[in-house]
């Protein structure tokens, strides 16, 4: 059986040979690859032992051998990350190991890694590779192996530890075979002499010829079961170096601590037992912090301090709508750059000999607090410029809550019918109530803001307050657009109708400015508005009166409590002194004379906006930025609008 799986690359860890290193072109030799088999843990299933076959039929060195990238610990995403390459055609497998040459780069910030390596204080590379094809077998105890037998490695990166750290370290050493003598077979000792009587010129000497028996023992080649146990050997140490080391980079301690293992000849039992000891040693030491962490008040210190620098941040942005409190005074005066420090600082992380731009790096992409003070900050000054945008649909229009972004339908419901007489003894007679469907859903509109490090070495406050700001009027200008663009677009209703039209009684016949006369001929029509079994009288009063921006005068000096009319004429009546003005600029894009009375939607239903249940205007979300260096922060409105009922509504085209 067999099966076909997406795998990414995959990395292990392997060792430079400090002792080949070449002043004169400024390359070292190194050991990419011993494929002994290390143990893997997917996220789910069961752990699985792999192991690279170094066959040469089973490794393709093909992008090696064509001068593959050294790169800094992995990094594949920007130019200045590669360091060197590897010297095309020096890839190639010998004894089991796969080996290569790598030049370093002559640029000036390569220098103080290859200073680094040439001290020794630099031995760990990792390769990234990619399997093409597992073979999979399950042996007699132990998990399953699987054995690449088609792979290929891209890249080799400099890193201080492994990459990986479910592959064990490799080390820089060739494992040597450890032979098994069975009685009657040359021991150890006696076939290192007869080795060594070998390479010696041949004597007439009678003293140093090998004795019968040891000179049949070197003439018989080794028998079937002498490689089995040989083989077995060498896979046993493997195991225990693999092993060693996987436990060690899993526990998070020092390669050289893994390696010095090794090197002893440690057998696993107490290689595990050692391993242990170190970790319960790491784990009783205390990390000391220059500052204590006391609540005040019943509040922890650490959000007092991020309160405190959001409010002097603020303050710094608009005195006027953020005043400053006693705690953000201490923070007043501080650049971006000196808050960062600040908070490096309190997190126990040392600043001291930090460039600006190490500052800048570590203080957005540490565990301390003050990304949160800046996305504080961004949402405040983006939550405060939507709110005091002036959307002057809101008193006209009914908002409602979706609980998703399925089409919402929205009944329109008729009168209920009249009641009848019921006779003495008599049955009470069944009535329906008309209705009318209109349905909209909610559409989700977005951007997203980044702080990057620039921002806190140049020190820009308007980077995150005032562009911030801008959005914050954008998604309410949206929501605008959307809500008085359905008026301007008369767009047809549920019957196939316009929102204003002849047969929906809600559009003058005559054209006329909003006067006494032309606004009393409009509250008659709406007063006149019939069920929807177009008898029943609804007599709806009009309790807006909404005109463009050109308009906005006239109409705030129809309703005007105190103004004495010259003539009895030029009264205007207190039913429609009562009106409400709206006025809207919107409205003049579309026409500058026309004007509409609106209902209360208390009353009946007029238009509805609907926002995501739980995001009610703008949402703001944020992370450490994966696109960008920094910050991100993603401004989201989820919202939708449509004209439920034409009846409380009427429009005059106007003079």
């Amino acid at each position: 059986m067999h099966g076909t799986l997406d795998l990414p690359a995959l990395r292990r860890a392997a060792d430079l040979v400090l002792a080949s290193f070449d002043e004169a072109d400024r390359s070292v030799e190194l050991v990419w690859s011993t494929g002994a088999r290390v143990r893997r843990q997917p996220l789910f299933g069961e752990p699985f032992d792999e192991e690279l076959s170094l066959d040469p039929a089973h490794v393709r060195l093909e992008r090696l051998n064509g001068g593959a990238p050294l790169l800094k610990v992995h990094d594949m995403g920007t130019l200045d990350a590669v360091i060197g390459s590897v010297v095309p055609g020096t890839a190639r497998i010998e004894n089991g190991r796969g080996l290569a040459r790598v030049r370093f780069s002559d640029r000036a910030e390569v220098e103080p890694i290859l200073a680094d390596i040439r001290a020794g204080h630099l031995r760990a590379v990792s390769i990234g590779y990619q399997v093409h094809r597992f073979e999979i077998s399950r042996p007699a105890s132990g998990p399953e192996l699987w054995r690449a037998v088609d792979w290929t490695p891209f890249e080799i990166s400099a890193v201080p530890v492994g990459a990986d750290l479910a592959a064990g370290f490799r080390s820089a050493e060739p494992l040597s075979p450890c032979v098994v003598v069975r009685p009657g077979a040359p021991s150890p000792a006696t076939r290192t002499s007869m080795d060594e009587t070998q390479t010696k010129p041949a004597t007439p000497d009678v003293a140093t010829a090998p004795a019968p028996d040891v000179a049949r023992a070197t003439a018989t080649p080794p028998t079937p079961d002498t490689d089995a146990l040989v083989a077995r050997a060498q896979a046993a140490e493997r195991e225990r170096v693999g092993t060693i080391h996987d436990l060690a980079g899993r526990l998070g301690l020092e390669r050289g601590f893994a390696e010095d293992l090794v090197r002893r000849g440690t057998g696993l039992d107490e290689a595990r037992r050692l391993i242990l000891d170190k970790v319960a040693d790491a784990s009783d030491r205390t990390r000391i912090f220059p500052q204590v962490t006391v609540p005040l008040g019943g509040r922890d210190e650490r959000l007092l301090r991020r309160e405190a620098v959001s409010t002097a941040l603020l303050h710094r942005y608009s005195p006027t709508l953020f005043p400053l409190t006693d705690q953000a005074r201490e923070y007043r005066g501080l650049s971006l750059l000196e808050l960062a420090r600040e908070f490096l600082t309190q997190a126990g992380v040392a600043v001291r000999g930090l460039s600006r731009d190490e500052i800048a790096t570590r203080a957005l992409h540490s565990t301390s607090d003050f990304p949160e003070v800046l996305s504080a900050v961004t949402a405040k000054t983006l939550r405060q410029a939507y709110e005091v945008y002036p959307r002057t649909f809101t008193p006209f229009c009914r908002q409602v809550l979706a609980t998703d972004f399925k089409a919402m339908h929205r009944v329109q419901i008729g009168e209920a019918p009249q009641l009848l007489k019921v006779n003495e003894g008599g049955e009470f007679q069944r009535g329906t109530i008309g209705e009318s469907k209109e349905s909209y859903r909610i559409e989700t509109y977005g951007r997203v803001v980044a702080i990057t490090r620039q921002v806190l070495i140049n020190d820009d406050l308007d980077a995150f307050t005032r562009i911030p700001a801008m959005y914050g009027t954008a998604i309410a200008t949206l929501e605008s657009d959307v809500v008085w663009g359905i008026l301007t677009a008369n767009a047809a209703m549920a019957d196939g109708k316009a929102l204003f039209h002849a047969d929906h009684k809600n559009l003058a016949g005559t054209a006329a400015p909003p006067t006494v006369t032309a606004i009393g001929d409009a509250r008659a029509a709406m007063a006149k508005q019939t069920g929807l079994d177009r008898k029943t009288v609804l007599n709806i009063r009009p309790s807006f009166l909404i005109v463009p921006a050109a308009l906005e005068l006239t109409a705030e000096q129809l309703v005007a409590q105190n103004l004495t009319p010259a003539k009895t004429s030029d009264i205007v009546p207190a039913s429609i002194r009562t009106l409400t003005p709206i006025a809207e600029p919107r409205l003049d894009a579309a026409s500058a004379t026309a004007w509409y009375l609106a209902a209360n939607p208390a009353q009946i239903d007029t238009l509805e906006y609907a926002y995501l249940e739980g995001q009610q205007g703008a949402y703001i979300e944020t992370r450490n930025g994966f696109d960008v260096d920094g910050v991100e922060i993603k401004c989201r409105l989820d919202f939708g609008a449509k004209a439920i009922d034409w009846r409380g509504l009427y429009k005059n085209a106007g003079a």
